[in-house]
């Protein structure tokens, strides 16, 4: 009998490699491994080759990443290290046993000036370190293995982890009023989407040697959203369903300081991943209603 399709996944705690673990055992034919500490380091690049190998990966998911946006500002040794030099290894294994890598970027390699959603041809400009150590790993990435699939997205949220979603929440319960940013616009996406996203392009790499499948894509939730419009539409799913709500204060980015700089335009056109792989995510208030029942539901149990 053959084994399942083995995902090796960086990271343990991390939203998408959560919802990747969910998202495997819904497919008999696929296995999800996640690597993360203590047994891998990616801040210990010289280890990562070896641990990768003994895992046996059909595919590699560099999904693991130094997303603290502001405390990279003064912590640019390890933003690197994790968001460049481990993905710069990834892919150089995927190279040395002839395997595709799935590399998970981000909006922040843009500035966010554009009027309209980026396309993936649109000149990268990152404004903080966040930001230019991701688009050092894209391009580390690419110069290591040719077979390779970089997925920008944007605005995760899950029922895992730290995330916009959870923090409304969190807040909710405690304040009658929250001060949310108004002039910032991206794509909110679902980390369940997106992993289902990831194994279906994972197989499409695995079946085929097309060089359409091959480089860079977005891929976020359909639909765009302010923070702004965003924790409002959470506070209204939440009401409906006996959860915790608040009135939203809308404020600009001015008015909420923050060390690093964020893109103020931060959706991504996702038609070319539409146009060759043929995938498009839900509309973010669709996911958005999933994953506020099951946090709702999961502060009711806790009651």
């Amino acid at each position: 009998m053959r084994r399942p399709l083995r995902f090796v996944v960086t990271g343990v705690t991390g939203q998408v490699v959560q919802a990747l673990i969910e998202k495997g055992r819904e497919h008999s034919d696929v296995e999800v491994v996640p690597l993360g500490r203590p047994y891998l380091n990616l801040e210990n690049t010289g280890t990562i080759a070896d641990i990768v190998r003994a895992a046996s990966p059909d595919i590699i998911v560099s999904a693991a990443a130094y997303t603290d946006v502001d405390r990279a500002e003064g912590d640019p040794a390890a933003a690197f290290d994790v968001n460049s030099r481990a993905p710069e290894a990834l892919a150089r294994v995927a190279r040395a046993i002839d395997i595709p890598i799935i590399h998970i970027s981000t909006d922040y390699v843009f500035d966010g000036y554009a009027r309209s959603p980026h396309v993936e041809t649109d000149e990268t400009h990152p404004l903080g370190i966040y930001g230019q150590s991701k688009l050092e790993g894209e391009r580390l990435v690419v110069s290591n293995c040719n077979n390779h699939a970089i997925l920008r997205t944007a605005w995760i949220y899950s029922p895992f982890g730290k995330n916009f979603v959870r923090t409304m929440l969190h807040y909710a319960a405690r304040r009658d009023e929250l001060a949310i940013v108004a002039d910032q616009i991206g794509n909110p996406t679902s980390a369940l989407d997106l992993a289902t996203a990831i194994i279906c392009v994972g197989r499409k790499l695995l079946a085929s040697d097309c060089g359409g499948l091959r480089g860079t894509f977005h891929l976020t939730g359909a639909g765009e959203a302010s923070w702004a419009e965003f924790a409002e539409e959470i506070f209204k799913i939440s009401k409906t369903m006996g959860g915790p709500f608040a009135s939203v204060k809308r404020i600009s980015a001015a008015d909420y300081p923050t060390i690093a700089r964020r893109p103020q335009n931060s959706r991504l056109s996702c038609q070319r991943i539409q146009e060759r792989y043929g995938i498009s995510l839900p509309h973010w208030t669709v996911s958005t209603e999933e994953t506020v029942r099951r946090l709702v539901q999961k502060q009711v149990k806790e009651r």
